[in-house]
């Protein structure tokens, strides 16, 4: 079968041995049906067949053409990126380099999932390495800049794969993966890992693996969700999944990396991109999703997150129907109170009365 007809018959499962990085087909019906009743939540949306396809225009996949040269069809490179046959290096283990991939095609798909094979790897030891990876689904292309070696204030989406803490006071355990929105407003905080912006996050041990790592990013009715395979089991493991997530289209697919004064090898192996089938409604379908401005609806800002010693978030300010259980579980409590309150209050009158 044709690479263009590689269909993933049940949505996030297991990859196709032998193919890392496209989506192989999942168990037979009956067996996902089970797992979607067992574990609910967990894993992301079942789709029905026939329902993703490879876009090539998006995708980068060996051989890769233009071995030795600046560019290849396609894709554009920047900075320290040297294309080999075997990976795209987008930064040496060497001090001080910033280098990116982009994409020359704008995206107009509104549903999309996209498989990126990767390696993070150096001589660096323990938190002494840095500084990661960056996906970028953006408007801007090819701008040089201090986010992971791409410019702040972006518009899009942001996915972050960093290796070093440059915060010392953080609980997270790193490497660290990390999703940011931004319609432009917003400035990535390096001395924060980027903790005031984030919006989700998982940790994640993909540096120096003796085996493939992979990442996949779905998004597609206004759900993104984060998956990897790091340890080599050929399975999709949760890492992030958000709602209320709006992207425009028309929008680039990139990837960067930079180190500073610490360092690390950051190479591409592939980025595939699948178009998802779905249906929209009538208004969904008028809408011109160029003009979408890129946010997310969410009941907290992401500066309410507190850090968790598991990598995780827990919540902060309480808001919202938080806020409204909590004063309703105060409101049954003082009425159970008074409630017992009175019937002891009664008894002790009608036992007062007794010795009179």
């Amino acid at each position: 079968m044709a690479a263009e007809g590689w269909i993933w018959r049940w949505g996030w499962g297991r990859r196709c041995p032998g193919r890392p990085g496209l989506p192989g087909p999942g168990p037979g019906p009956t067996t996902p049906l089970l797992l979607f009743l067992l574990l609910g939540p967990v894993v992301a949306d079942i789709t029905d067949g026939n329902s993703e396809h490879l876009k090539r225009e998006h995708s980068l996949i060996k051989p890769y053409q233009g071995v030795g040269s600046s560019s290849m069809p396609l894709w554009d490179f920047q900075g320290s990126t040297i294309l080999t046959s075997q990976y795209v290096r987008l930064t040496p283990d060497e001090r001080s380099k910033e280098g990116s991939i982009w994409n020359h095609q704008p995206c107009f798909l509104k549903d999309w999932e996209m498989h990126v094979h990767f390696k993070v790897h150096g001589a660096g030891k323990k938190n002494l390495h840095g500084d990661g990876i960056a996906l970028w689904y953006t408007r801007d292309r090819l701008v040089p800049g201090p986010v992971f070696g791409s410019k702040d204030n972006f518009h899009g989406l942001a996915i972050f794969l960093d290796t070093y803490p440059n915060d010392e006071t953080t609980e997270r355990v790193f490497p660290y993966i990390s999703v940011m929105v931004n319609n432009g407003s917003l400035s990535y905080d390096h001395s924060k890992d980027g903790r005031w912006t984030e919006l989700a996050g998982c940790t994640a041990d993909f540096r120096n693996r003796d085996h493939d790592t992979f990442l996949a990013v779905r998004y597609s009715r206004g759900r993104l969700t984060v998956m990897t395979d790091l340890e080599d089991k050929n399975e999709w493991k949760n890492c992030i999944d958000i709602t209320g997530v709006r992207l425009p289209t028309g929008y680039y697919f990139g990837a960067s990396a930079g180190t500073g004064d610490l360092s690390d090898n950051h190479d591409i192996i592939s980025m595939k991109l699948f178009q998802l089938m779905v249906e929209h409604t009538p208004d969904e379908e008028n809408i011109d999703w160029t003009k979408i401005e890129p946010s997310v609806n969410f009941l907290k800002s992401p500066k309410d997150n507190v850090d968790d010693p598991t990598g995780n978030f827990r919540s902060g300010p309480l808001t919202g129907w938080r806020v409204f259980l909590l004063l309703l579980c105060a409101l049954l409590g003082i009425i159970v109170c008074a409630v017992v309150g009175a019937v002891v209050f009664q008894k002790r009158q009608e036992r007062n009365k007794r010795f009179y």
